[in-house]
C-alpha cells in the first residue's frame, strides 16, 4: 500500500476509533427511565423512543460491535477472531485445513490432548457419563471431585481447595459472596475483568493501584484503610496481557501492615513459573499461608475447564456452602475433573515440562528484543507481547503472520490503550526452537 493510501487508513481508524470512545462513554453513563425518555420525546416521537427501550439494536453494545466490524471493513483488514480449529490446538493447529504454527492458546505444558490425559477424561466418562446433572450438594457430588481438590490442596499446601465450573465465575462469585458493603476491594490496573466484575456484585467500594505498583498500594491504604471493615487486595500470578510477575513478598507486607486479606490468581502461573511450576509462590519463595485465597482455572495448563479456590478450612467450608456460582450450578462435569486430575498428575511428576516451557518462552523474549521488537515488561514465561502502538499495524501484522501460517492474535483498542495495541504471543513447551525463529524472522521483516 501506498503512503497516500496508508494515511488515509490511518485517518479512517482514527475517525471510528473517535466514535468507539462515544459510545463506550454513552454506554457507561447513567440510564434514564421510561418516564425520563419519554418525556423526551412527546407526541408520536414517543412510540418510537418506548419500542426502541425493548430492540437489541438500540443498545450501546450492539453499536459497538457495529463499529469494530466497519472498522474492519474500511481499513480492509480481516477479522482474526473465532477462527474454527479442527482438532487438538497446541504449538500447532489446523484451521481451514491447512497447518499453522499456533501461538494463540494456553496448552501451556501441552497436556491438552495428551494421551494420558485423553484416556483418564474417556475413563471418566464410562463411569460416570457426561455431566453430573445436578449442583453438588444435591445429587451431583462425585468421588472424582473430591480426589481433584484434595489433590490441588496438597499441591498449595492449602487446609482445602474447591472447583468451579468455570474460571470467570470462580473470581465472580467469591469475590461477590465473600464481600459486601462497608468493604474495600482493590486491585492491580490490569486485572482480569472477572475481577472487577465480582468487586461489583459485591457492593463493596472498588479502588485499583498502577499495575504491579505495591507502593502505590502501600499509600492508598495508609489513606483509605480505616474507612472500611474489610479489605481484599487482588493481584495475578503472572499477567496475561503483559507476560510479568509482582514482586509477592512485598505485597504480602503490605496486607500485612494494613489487616487485609491477599487473593492471587494463578489462572496463568500454575505449572508456568516456580522451578517445579508450583507458580508464583515457588517462584518468589513464599509460604503458601501467606496468601489467603489462592485462585486457579482448569482450561491452561490443567488440561480441562472450570476454576478452583484454595485456602483454609474456613474459607473453603463457606465457599462450598453459600457461594451462588457453587451452590446453584451443576456440578463440574466428571469428564473435565478426571482429565485436569490427571494433567496435574503429569505436571508434579514430569517437571521437565515447566523448565522447556521456560526455556522456550525466554528464546521467544530474547530473540524478539534482539530483533528490535517492543516486548514491553514481559519476564518471558508463557506469554510475550509484541506492542505495535497501533491497533491498524496490530491487525495487518496478524493477518500478515496468518498469510504465512502462524496463528497470533492481536490485542487493540478498545481492550487495551491504541498506543498500546499488540499481537499477544502464548508459548508452550511443545514449541520447537526453529519454530520460533521462524516466527520472529517473519516479525522482523513486518517491523522493518
Amino acid at each position: 500500500m501506498d503512503l497516500t493510501g496508508n494515511f488515509r487508513q490511518q485517518l479512517a481508524a482514527k475517525a471510528l476509533q473517535r466514535q468507539l470512545e462515544r459510545v463506550s462513554e454513552q454506554a457507561q453513563a447513567p440510564a434514564r427511565s421510561l418516564g425520563q425518555e419519554l418525556a423526551q420525546a412527546p407526541g408520536s416521537a414517543a412510540y418510537s423512543a418506548r419500542d426502541a427501550l425493548c430492540s437489541f439494536e438500540t443498545m450501546p453494545g450492539y453499536t459497538q460491535v457495529k463499529l469494530l466490524r466497519e472498522m474492519g471493513d474500511k481499513l480492509r483488514v480481516d477479522s482474526p477472531f473465532f477462527r474454527v480449529h479442527e482438532g487438538t490446538a497446541g504449538a500447532t493447529t489446523q484451521i481451514g485445513g491447512k497447518p499453522y504454527l499456533n501461538f494463540a492458546n494456553y496448552n501451556y505444558l501441552g497436556l491438552a490432548g495428551d494421551a494420558r490425559v485423553n484416556d483418564r477424561a474417556k475413563a471418566a466418562i464410562d463411569q460416570y457419563g457426561t455431566s453430573a446433572s445436578a449442583s453438588r450438594m444435591v445429587a451431583g457430588e462425585r468421588t472424582v471431585h473430591g480426589e481433584l481438590e484434595n489433590a490441588l490442596a496438597r499441591f498449595y499446601d492449602a487446609d482445602d481447595a474447591l472447583v468451579f465450573v468455570s474460571g470467570h465465575a470462580t473470581n465472580v462469585t467469591v469475590i461477590g459472596s465473600l464481600f459486601g458493603p462497608g468493604d474495600l476491594i482493590v486491585h492491580d490496573a490490569l486485572a482480569h475483568n472477572s475481577v472487577l466484575q465480582g468487586a461489583q456484585l459485591s457492593g463493596a467500594k472498588r479502588l485499583s493501584f498502577p499495575h504491579n505498583d505495591w507502593r502505590a498500594l502501600d499509600e492508598l491504604l495508609a489513606r483509605a484503610r480505616h474507612e472500611f471493615r474489610r479489605v481484599l487486595i487482588v493481584v495475578e500470578g503472572l499477567y496475561s496481557m503483559d507476560g510479568d510477575i509482582p514482586d509477592l513478598p512485598q505485597f504480602v507486607e503490605v496486607k500485612r501492615r494494613h489487616a487485609a486479606f491477599l487473593m492471587v490468581d494463578e489462572a496463568h502461573s500454575l505449572g508456568v513459573i516456580g522451578e517445579t511450576g508450583k507458580g508464583i509462590r515457588e517462584h518468589c519463595n513464599v509460604p503458601s499461608r501467606d496468601v489467603d485465597i489462592w485462585m486457579g482455572t482448569l482450561s491452561k495448563t490443567l488440561a480441562g475447564c472450570g476454576g478452583f479456590i484454595a485456602g483454609s478450612y474456613a474459607l473453603i467450608d463457606i465457599l462450598r456452602h453459600l457461594a451462588p456460582g457453587f451452590l446453584y450450578s451443576v456440578g463440574l462435569a466428571p469428564t473435565l475433573a478426571a482429565a485436569s486430575l490427571a494433567a496435574l498428575e503429569r505436571l508434579i511428576a514430569e517437571p521437565w515440562r515447566v523448565k522447556l516451557l521456560a526455556e522456550r518462552g525466554h528464546q521467544f523474549l530474547d530473540e524478539a528484543r534482539n530483533a528490535g521488537l517492543n516486548t514491553g515488561s514481559s519476564a518471558g514465561f508463557a506469554v510475550v507481547p509484541v506492542i505495535t502502538g497501533s491497533s491498524l499495524k496490530a491487525a495487518q501484522w496478524a493477518n500478515a503472520l496468518f498469510e504465512e501460517g502462524i496463528n497470533a492474535q492481536p490485542i487493540f483498542y478498545p481492550a487495551v490503550e491504541e498506543r498500546a495495541a499488540r499481537l499477544r504471543f502464548f508459548i508452550c513447551s511443545t514449541h520447537e526452537p526453529e519454530q520460533i525463529s521462524r516466527t520472529v524472522a517473519v516479525l522482523r521483516k513486518l517491523a522493518q
